[in-house]
């Protein structure tokens, strides 16, 4: 699932890195449907990553209808030829998110990924809609990326009557911009495009990893193609059950959203010392608050409101390894220096294309995938209700999501997603107890459906995104891809570490090593 905070897991957090030629699998490519080539520039993905395409029909009902052009990437396994297991797939969530920077994870990240690609050619592609796949767009990414704006604790009629205007202006730029095609982005439609891929790939089952809503995506696959299913792994998991797709799991992740931005708000407090916002959770909020309140009197930078403030603060949400930061940049801003804040908070102008681009196709496939409630009345009712309880994150997700009550073309109904005994092989669920954009019962609920799944619990943390962090999952992880063994109906890890403020001279240098690295990228591209 998607947020207003960055979509899918945080792996990718250190992916500025360059990713320089390294060795390549042993032997001749694999013999399958897509010419591989050096990548565009436009991509960013250094050799030996290679790019390529795979054709899909706008409509699978019509196979021989109009095509679309999907772009895949991959980085062959450096193993030996006979210890190879095939392609890893891989989609990061969203919907919305891009999964072509995959083969970069081994170089960048190492860990897990390196060993995963010495038998696995790792594969990232670009769901319909993203990236160079047919980009949908529905608005202007400059109007879309605009700043500051606000977000009030307690939105006025007139406040709610402007986003509503807003959601419907965005829900007619999408059906102008796709017409009767917007019926096409459904997370069936797209499992369909997964497995016109697997084939294009040469393989006659598939591996899939899914994180976030790539979980749902892979659920549907189960459900659709149980016997193409060699290896499936989800981690952080959506509730696939039809009455909660999407507008029911939008509320309670709500509460969830609520539950994690209490917890970075009780470590901010244990380590009063170290930023001085406050010794308790709601002294913490007060600073917040009244950071908050500063913002909508004088934007940081010109470019942070309220708004820009909050969506950069549900990063918290995702990932411990950004609390520091943030709780670093809040702090600095009560003692007079904005430059921290406005650096984490103001939109980039250079990402306003793709994020306009994730947002139009996060809600062409939820407003597609299923029907949403038509009346302002019923939202308002909704939320009105869950706000005083949860009020992080309950209105600009509403906002988000909005468009859907205008939707242009109408939704389908959600699959039901079911296996019985036998019909899938082994399945690996990855999933944490506090994760708060995918709620745990979401991992419960699909074991409970995915007849024979197994589920490795994080217990007692919140990060969304379990593989590739803690080294207990990785583990499994690893097991599974590579011998094809589960640990049984469950397993148990310990959270991984909670992160501790860094000296200030080293968060400095942290950030400016960080920033050098990201020039140095983009002085390659």
């Amino acid at each position: 699932m998607r947020t207003p905070a960055i979509c899918g897991s945080f792996t990718a957090l250190a992916l500025t890195l360059a990713l320089t030629p390294a060795a390549t699998a042993e032997g001749a490519p694999a013999r399958d449907g897509i010419d591989w080539k050096k990548c565009p520039r436009v991509e960013h993905l250094p050799q030996p990553v290679e790019c390529g395409t795979v054709s899909v029909p706008v409509d699978h009902a019509k196979p021989r209808g109009e095509k679309i052009e999907l772009t895949v990437s991959r980085l062959r396994a450096t193993g030996k030829p006979s210890e190879r297991e095939g392609s890893l797939l891989y989609n990061p969530g969203g919907p919305g998110g891009s999964g072509m920077a995959f083969p970069l994870y081994p170089k960048a990240l190492g860990g897990v990924w390196k060993k995963l690609n010495t038998r696995y050619d790792l594969v990232g592609y670009a769901p319909r809609g993203v990236g160079r796949s047919a980009p949908l767009s529905c608005r202007s990414p400059r109007e879309f990326a605009k700043a500051p704006s606000r977000s009030p604790r307690d939105p006025s009629p007139a406040f709610k009557r402007k986003m509503r205007d807003r959601a419907e202006a965005y829900a007619k730029g999408c059906a102008e911009a796709q017409g009767d095609k917007l019926r096409h982005y459904t997370t069936p439609d797209n499992a369909r495009d997964l497995d016109a891929i697997r084939a294009a790939l040469g393989e006659r089952k598939l591996n899939f990893l899914g994180v976030s809503y790539g979980t749902y995506l892979g659920s549907v696959y189960a459900t659709l193609f149980p016997e193409r299913v060699r290896r499936l792994v989800l981690d952080s998991v959506v509730d696939p059950s039809p009455e909660k797709i999407w507008y029911r799991s939008n509320l309670d992740q709500n509460v969830s959203f609520e539950r994690r931005w209490n917890d970075w708000k009780e470590w901010t407090a244990r380590h009063h010392k170290a930023y001085g916002l406050g010794r308790s959770e709601p002294e913490v909020q007060r600073s917040f608050d009244r950071v908050r309140d500063a913002l909508d009197r004088k934007p940081a930078g010109g470019k942070v409101g309220s708004k820009e403030l909050l969506t950069s603060f549900f990063d918290t949400a995702y990932a411990d390894e950004v609390w520091d930061r943030h709780a670093r940049a809040l702090a600095a801003f009560r003692k007079g220096d904005a430059k921290p804040l406005t650096k984490l908070a103001a939109p980039d102008p250079a990402e306003a294309t793709e994020d306009e681009n994730g947002n139009a196709v996060y809600n062409a496939v939820q407003c597609a995938d299923a029907p949403w409630p038509r009346e302002w009345a019923r939202w308002d009712a909704d939320n009105s209700v869950l706000a005083p309880f949860a009020p992080f994150n309950t209105w600009e997700n509403a906002w988000m999501n909005l468009p859907c009550a205008s939707w242009k073309v109408p939704s389908s109904q959600p699959l039901d997603v079911r296996t019985g005994p036998g019909e899938l092989p082994p399945v690996l669920l990855l999933a944490a107890t506090r994760d708060a954009a995918t709620p745990y019962e979401g991992a419960v609920e699909t074991q409970r459906r995915l007849n024979g799944s197994s589920l490795v619990t994080e217990r007692g943390a919140g990060t969304h995104g379990v593989s590739g962090g803690n080294k207990c999952a990785d583990a499994h992880l690893a097991r599974y891809l590579l011998d094809g063994k589960t640990p049984g109906d469950h397993a148990e890890c310990k959270a991984r570490p909670e992160p501790k403020p860094e000296p200030e001279q080293k968060a400095k240098s942290k950030a400016k090593s960080k920033a050098a690295s990201k020039a140095t990228s983009k002085s390659k591209r």
